[in-house]
């Protein structure tokens, strides 16, 4: 364990029992979220590729236009 997140548990142990709770429950979210964005993004990388290519390609096809944040 790294020595800042030493401290940060340090910090939180000196929380009240339900503070302790809530942040434990947020680390765990934060931690599956992560793990979810990871595994879409491991799985995902040739559909992403292809996307990129077919973009490029309506690109240098001209059949493409500069974004105008008014039009939106």
């Amino acid at each position: 364990m790294t020595t800042l997140l030493e401290q940060a548990f340090a910090e939180a142990r000196k929380l009240p029992p339900e503070e302790q709770e809530s942040l434990a429950q947020w680390i765990l979210d934060e931690l599956a979220s992560e793990k979810q964005w990871t595994e879409a993004f491991e799985h995902s990388q040739d559909a992403l590729a292809k996307l990129a290519n077919e973009a490029l390609a309506e690109y240098r096809a001209g059949r493409t236009k500069p974004l105008d944040l008014d039009e939106l």
